[in-house]
Parts: C-alpha cells; structure tokens; sequence
C-alpha cells in the first residue's frame, strides 16, 4: 500500500468513528432530557439549558473530528 491509500483509509476510519460517537451521544441527551421533562415539568427550563450546552460539546467533538481528517487528507 502506498502512504496516499493509508490515508484515505486512516481519515475514512476517523470521520466515521468521529461521528458516530457524538451521534449518539446526542441520541442519549435527547431522550434523557425529554424523559426528565415528562418526569418533571416544572424543571424543563434547567434540563433544556443542560441539554443543549451537553449536546453543543458533543457536536464540538465531530468538528474537531472533522478538522483533524481535513489535516490528514490536506498535509503532505
């Protein structure tokens, strides 16, 4: 194998396990929060707060997957 098809692969690998991890941790946010606010609704402004700051940082992971897999494909 020559080193362009090793990185193709390696960036292949990391944007596919870089994205799937925050999807779903996302997925887990999402459900964790709406089945708190169905158990308390009173509470539903904190858990939303909580909820998107927790899903931003977990998106914040896919695009530093993502700026790491452009630097394996763009650096020589």
């Amino acid at each position: 194998m020559d080193i362009e098809t090793i990185r193709l692969i390696v960036a292949a690998l990391a944007i596919s396990i870089g994205t799937i991890a925050p999807a779903i941790s996302i997925g887990l946010i999402g459900s964790k929060g709406i089945e708190s606010i169905g158990r308390n609704p009173e509470a539903a402004s904190k858990i939303q707060t909580g909820m998107i700051l927790s899903i931003a940082f977990a998106e914040a992971i896919a695009i530093y997957v993502l700026v790491v897999t452009l630097i394996i494909l763009l650096v020589a």
